[in-house]
């Protein structure tokens, strides 16, 4: 019985050691949204600011009517994709670790008519 549960606590701390971790992805993030049209930062670091801003607004748990409308304001556009893909580009690529926290505020959302 003691092997079994060693072999078991074995087996589950592999699993720790190889398990990927959530890592930010700034070229990812860049390559995504200054390649997309409309969003136009002027640098990289302004876009890389303003991603970062999203992924404080997510971990403040703005909500996601909210920050769509926000950054739907910001680029001046009545286009909720645009919005939407730059918030899932900032979150996925800059902070993973907010990831469930979007899909926790966005569960339940519909688009306004």
């Amino acid at each position: 019985m003691k092997s079994l549960a060693v072999a078991v606590f074995a087996s589950l701390l592999s699993l720790v050691a190889f398990a990927a971790p959530a890592n930010a992805d700034v070229v990812a993030y860049l390559v995504n949204v200054t390649v997309r049209p409309g969003y136009n930062f002027p640098n990289a670091d302004a876009a890389i600011g303003y991603g970062n801003t999203i992924c404080d607004r997510v971990a403040a748990k703005m909500s996601y009517a909210q920050l769509v409308d926000q950054v739907k304001a910001d680029f001046n556009t009545a286009d909720y994709y645009q919005g939407a893909y730059l918030i899932n580009q900032a979150v996925n690529e800059l902070c993973p670790a907010q990831i469930w926290q979007l899909r926790q505020s966005a569960a339940g959302y519909t688009l306004p008519a």
